[in-house]
């Protein structure tokens, strides 16, 4: 049955009534068209950009791809930097320093960090920030640490060109000459006080010696004090020599001092005379070596001037708890 509403026009070819389709259907079918094609277009695209990469994306995440193993691999290399770096500080700081009495450098100052909060942040916000600025805070790391060690081979080398000068300038004889004692009467360590008759630490060697024997400068340096007095207390008469490389060279109770403040001295050099001033109960020199303002065991400063077997002897009776003579 025709619809009243539709119209119709025969066409001659089909020999049959067709329907004249309005402008509004004719619209809402393209539109229809279009926007299923825009649909099934825009589903394309997005297969296309997400699951397959374009010629272009190949290469890029290729090339992303061999950037990460050469960043991996530079990782890998800075690491070994770092432990090379590790083994020439030990060595620098218990070899190399320790040869020449230089204190080793403070852990604190070798892995110092860096001081500002920003230093790192013009490499923030990028897809591999972390990476670059992890990369960039080893390499500054090393770089630091390289400096010092810089510093400190420098130093050495130093150190080594006046090797000579160091050897001369370090306490290495007896003050006073093994045929000049009667005995080498007290070492360093706990001792017996002669006048309280307690225990008390005693700082330095006592060479009992007859008043008037000649003591000797054990090293290169300068006279950094004298002392001349008829006080019965502390160490009446002394010297004290500065050798440069932090050590000094102490010689009390003497009788005569030779020598003016100030003045140079080489090894060997006579200074004064045994005697026996100040709090001493019987005619000795009292001997000290310092470091550092520290007064150490002397006898470890005798080795330029005594045989192993007379070296031994000396460690055996320095370290016999006796009674010191001052």
């Amino acid at each position: 049955m025709l619809n009243n509403k539709t119209k119709y026009y025969y066409d001659k070819k089909s020999l049959s009534y067709k329907a004249i389709r309005s402008q509004d259907n004719l619209f809402f079918s393209i539109l229809k068209y279009l926007t299923s094609s825009i649909i099934i277009a825009s589903i394309i695209t997005f297969g296309l950009f997400n699951f397959i990469d374009s010629p272009k994306e190949k290469t890029l995440k290729r090339e992303i791809q061999n950037l990460e193993l050469q960043y991996n691999s530079i990782l890998e290399s800075m690491h070994r930097a770092e432990l090379v770096l590790d083994d020439i500080q030990k060595r620098d700081d218990n070899i190399y320093r320790m040869i020449f009495g230089v204190e080793p450098i403070d852990t604190s100052i070798r892995k110092a960090g860096f001081g500002g909060v920003n230093r790192y942040e013009q490499y923030k916000g990028y897809s591999y920030s972390q990476i670059i600025i992890e990369a960039k805070k080893t390499i500054d790391k090393l770089n630091k640490q390289l400096f010092i060690q810089s510093k400190s081979f420098d130093e050495v080398i130093l150190l080594g060109q006046n090797k000579a000068k160091m050897l001369s300038s370090i306490p290495a004889i007896q003050p006073v000459s093994n045929e000049d004692l009667t005995r080498m009467a007290s070492g360093y360590g706990m001792r017996i006080d002669p006048i309280y008759k307690t225990n008390k630490f005693h700082y330095g060697m006592d060479f009992a010696a007859p008043i008037g024997t000649p003591v000797y400068a054990t090293g290169d340096g300068f006279v950094e004090k004298i002392k001349k007095s008829r006080s019965k207390k502390d160490y009446g008469n002394y010297i004290l020599i500065d050798h440069g490389y932090d050590y000094q060279s102490f010689y009390a109770h003497l009788d005569k001092i030779l020598i003016s403040k100030g003045k140079k001295v080489k090894r060997g050099d006579l200074i004064g005379y045994v005697g026996n001033t100040g709090k001493s109960t019987a005619p000795h020199l009292h001997y000290e070596v310092r470091y550092k303002k520290e007064k150490i065991n002397p006898v470890n400063f005798y080795h330029s001037d005594l045989t192993p077997e007379q070296y031994e002897e000396m460690l055996f009776i320095s370290s016999q708890v006796n009674q010191s003579f001052d």
